[in-house]
Formats: C-alpha cells, sequence, structure tokens
C-alpha cells in the first residue's frame, strides 16, 4: 500500500490518504436465460457513482447511454471499455477479466455491477437482454473480502435466481528482504586509504531499463570483465558474502482489513449548555428544515465509511453534559437510546434516529468531560487485546462545541488508550476556540499524561467544522479519516500481530 500526498485542494494540505489498487474477480450464478434456442451469453460491466452519476469503469472514455426498458433505471454516462468477456452459453459464469480499482479508505465509492446477455457485437449496453445488477460500495466488498449477493432487476425485484459473488484482493507485494552482507580482498581503488565499496543490484524492468533490487546468492565473486579481459590468470577482484538473508512481510491497512479485522465504532455526542436550546435555531443541536445540523453532518461523514467494516453494523452511542430523566443527575457517559444495558444504534441511520429522539428529553448542563466516553470505549478495547489477534479496532468520534474540562484526566486517558487498539477522532462544531483539542492531537508533540507518561502513539485526530462548512460533504471526511489506517497498522506492528490467516513470506 502507498501513501500518497495529494496535490489537489480536496483535503488537507500535506495529509496522507489511503492509496492502493485493488482486484475485483466476479462470478454469476443461476442468471436468467435470455436466449430461446441456446442459454445467455453474461458478460458483467462495473460502474462506479462519480458525482451522483453512474459510470463505467475504464481508461477510454466515450459518451454513451445504458439501460433501457428491461435495464437498470439511471441513464448513466458510460466511460469504455472496462466489461468482462462474454462468457458464452453459460448461465453460471466466472469471468477470467478482473476489475481493477483505485481503493480509497476515506471515501464512499459506490459500485454497481451489471450483468447483460450479449446479443450482438454492439458496444451499446441498451442493445443488450438485461439480467440483474448489484450495488455496493467497494468499503462494503474488501471488509468481507468476498460476498454473494442476489441480482435485482430494475424495479428492485430478483432477476429470478440470479446471484453474483464478487472477491476482492489487494494488488501489491507486501515481503520485505532483509540482507545482511559482507565483503572479503576487495580491489584496492583509492590512491590514499583503502577502497569504500558499495552494492549494487540490478533487474530488467518490463520496459526494457535496469531497475535497482537485491540478489539472494549465498556467494558471490566480484568480476571485473575488464580485467578479465586483459590478464589471463584473473580470477575475481574480491569475494561478497550473504551472511543472512530474512523474508517478511510489511502488511498494509487493507491487508488487515482483509484478513479479518473489524472497526469497532462508537459516537460520543457533547450535550452541554454552551450548545444552546436545541428548540433555539442558532443552537448547534438545532435540526434545520433540510434536516440536518453539524452534529449530524459530522456523523454522517465519518459513519457512512466506518460502517462497511463492522460486520454487524451497531454501534453504541453515548452522550456526556446533560440531565437525565427521573432525577436530572448529570450524566458524561450515558446511552442516548436511554438503553444503558444495549446502547447500540443500527447503523448510521439508527444513531441519527436515538440522536433526534434525545433530544427534547434531556436538559443541556455540562461541565465537558471527555474523559469517562474515552475510558468507556478503552475498556472494550482492552478486553480485545486479550484474543492477541488483529482481530478488532474501536473508533471513538467526538463532537463537541467547546473547550474540556477535564483536560488532565483526558489527556491520561488518551495516553493510556494509546497502548490499545483505538483511535480517537475529535470534531469540533462552532466557533469556540479549539486549541485545547490540537494539543490532544499529537501531530507536532507527544502527548503526556499529568504523570509525565508519554503518549506510546499517536492516536487522536481533530479538525474544526468550520473549516469544511462550505466544502463538499465528501471533505471533511478524508480529513478526520486520514490518520486512521497508518494508526491502525502502526498498532498492530508494535503488538507483533499479522492478519488473521495472513500467508507466511
Amino acid at each position: 500500500m502507498a501513501y500518497t500526498v495529494t496535490p489537489t485542494p480536496v483535503g488537507p494540505v500535506g495529509s496522507q490518504y489511503c492509496v492502493c489498487k485493488v482486484e475485483l474477480s466476479v462470478c454469476g450464478q443461476n442468471l436468467l436465460d435470455r436466449d430461446v434456442t441456446s442459454k445467455s451469453d453474461p458478460f458483467c460491466v462495473l460502474f462506479m457513482e462519480v458525482n451522483g452519476k453512474w459510470m463505467e469503469a475504464g481508461p477510454r472514455s466515450s459518451p454513451s447511454r445504458g439501460g433501457s426498458s428491461s435495464g437498470p433505471p439511471e441513464a448513466v454516462c458510460v466511460v469504455l471499455l472496462d466489461r468482462t468477456e462474454t462468457a458464452v452459453n453459460n448461465l453460471n459464469p466466472a469471468f477470467a477479466k478482473k476489475f481493477i480499482v483505485d481503493y480509497h479508505f476515506e471515501e464512499v465509492q459506490k459500485l454497481k455491477f451489471a450483468l447483460f446477455d450479449q446479443d450482438k457485437s454492439s458496444m451499446q449496453l441498451y442493445e443488450h437482454d438485461f439480467l440483474g445488477e448489484f450495488s455496493c460500495t467497494l468499503g462494503m466488498i474488501v471488509s468481507s473480502k468476498k460476498i454473494t449477493r442476489t441480482l435485482l432487476l430494475g424495479n428492485g425485484k430478483p432477476a429470478g435466481k440470479g446471484m453474483i459473488t464478487i472477491a476482492a484482493q489487494e494488488l501489491s507485494d507486501n515481503r520485505v528482504i532483509t540482507l545482511s552482507m559482507a565483503g572479503r580482498k576487495l580491489d584496492k581503488k583509492d590512491l590514499f586509504g583503502k577502497s569504500d565499496p558499495f552494492l549494487e543490484f540490478y533487474k530488467p524492468g518490463d520496459d526494457g531499463k535496469w531497475m535497482l533490487v537485491h540478489r539472494t546468492e549465498l556467494e558471490l565473486e566480484c568480476i571485473n570483465p575488464k580485467k578479465q579481459k586483459k590478464k589471463k590468470n584473473y580470477k575475481n577482484s574480491g569475494i561478497i558474502i550473504v551472511k543472512s538473508c530474512k523474508v517478511t512481510r510489511d502488511f498494509s491497512f487493507l491487508d488487515y482489513i482483509l484478513g479479518g479485522c473489524q472497526l469497532m465504532f462508537t459516537v460520543g455526542i457533547d450535550f452541554t449548555a454552551s450548545n444552546g436550546n436545541p428548540r433555539d435555531p442558532s443552537s448547534l443541536h438545532y435540526i434545520n428544515p433540510m434536516g440536518t445540523n453539524e452534529y449530524l453532518s459530522a456523523i454522517w461523514a465519518v459513519g457512512q465509511i466506518i460502517q462497511d467494516y463492522d460486520s454487524d453494523k451497531m454501534f453504541p452511542a453515548l452522550g456526556f453534559g446533560a440531565q437525565l430523566p427521573p432525577d436530572w443527575k448529570v450524566s458524561h457517559e450515558f446511552a442516548i437510546n436511554f438503553n444503558p444495558t444495549n446502547p447500540f444504534c443500527s447503523g448510521v441511520e439508527g444513531i441519527v434516529q436515538a440522536y433526534s429522539a434525545c433530544l427534547p428529553h434531556i436538559r443541556f448542563y455540562g461541565p465537558t468531560n471527555f474523559s469517562p466516553i474515552v475510558n468507556h470505549v478503552a475498556r472494550f478495547a482492552a478486553q480485545a487485546t486479550q484474543e492477541e489477534a488483529a482481530s478488532q479496532y474501536f473508533i471513538l468520534l467526538i463532537i463537541t462545541d467547546g473547550v474540556i474540562s477535564d483536560m488532565d484526566e483526558t489527556r491520561h486517558a488518551v495516553v493510556q488508550a494509546s497502548k490499545l487498539p483505538m483511535s480517537i477522532i475529535i470534531v469540533g462544531v462552532g466557533n469556540a476556540d479549539f486549541a485545547a483539542m490540537e494539543f490532544l492531537d499529537g501531530d507536532s508533540r507527544v502527548l503526556r499524561s499529568y504523570t509525565g507518561e508519554e503518549a506510546v502513539r499517536d492516536i487522536v485526530q481533530f479538525v474544526p467544522f468550520r473549516d469544511f462548512r462550505n466544502a463538499p460533504k465528501e471533505t471533511l471526511a478524508k480529513a478526520v479519516l486520514a490518520e486512521l489506517p497508518q494508526q491502525v497498522v502502526q498498532y498492530f506492528k508494535h503488538q507483533n500481530l499479522p492478519p488473521i490467516n495472513s500467508e507466511p513470506a
């Protein structure tokens, strides 16, 4: 996996995004038979949603249109040509052609797989019979590694018994070779003093040019071709010895995800009085006629991406800084669905519903204490370490409007959490001074507890929502999730935990 710095203004300058290539393999089962005298001749087309439109994935572009009375309902802008080969007379095809897609963790990449029965040599999709389609996100595929789903017709009904299976694989070689080498009796090349030898290993690339690589022979002679021609008794210019050779794997974020690691998502919401009365349009918790506010925007931005990496999509949603019925005591760690034994919400939609439902039933109060919720998630992260496997990583999203009241306790909680499979994302809403939040984000300095203990690693990412009010909605997610893949890999590598079911080097 490569981490590349984006040159465009779509994200914070200098931030790194998780980018790699994923190979998608497609199989069909029990496809509809559209031919009278023979079986269907299916092929599969991959569409990606770009700016709200479905586009056929591929390197070359040509305007076209897809869909017909029996085909997909959307009008699509087609970018040719990336589709599988045609499987002749086959209702259960395993397509040899693979789809290669750039994977961006911090983006919602919507894909659609549509199957057609080829009737003519035309490239226009409406010239072929539609066999069914399936839509999902790339995150959903890689988090499961392989999925099998029902194919649907344009009216949303099942395409007979038709099914589609999609498998994902990262296109990279994560093996790392470590060589320990020594030279013996090398030629003296310097007039005053001994030679300063170094080795260069090359191999020819696909373009015919030589690329610097390595060799793994146990013992190599240094042969000087010019000396070999001039001197008949020339043997060598010294000996190079490979003392040791070790092959290991440098696992990537996607290696861990494809290996079955689940991202466990929890939301912590600030209900302190400084937010204002939620019935007042000036309140940060006021839900506008469009059905949103800055709290909801932050929940959607992060949650819609993270939810693809949790198989059951049940997320705890907690609140802090409010007085709760019936005794109106202040709580800094309460379930917003008012079910302390089961604070889980079904998907991001469930979090949004629980948030909207709880607003009329609580009293905004204070202070702004982070440590109870940080410690709450840390307890579950600590339990996960007992498995001694790269199976779970916890992500806490805290959305707040103001200055932290329990900074010493929060610093201590974050330092302790840095030892666990856990990251914290803080989104600051409103126009308050968020200097304390920047202090927790250890990008420029090592965070220390009030005891002087240093954080093992930087696990906090803070962004002020105001910087993204006028930006595309995807930009916030890119900013807050930019560091997460590296944090996941950093933790599991530090613990010497390979991905589950990883292959030996």
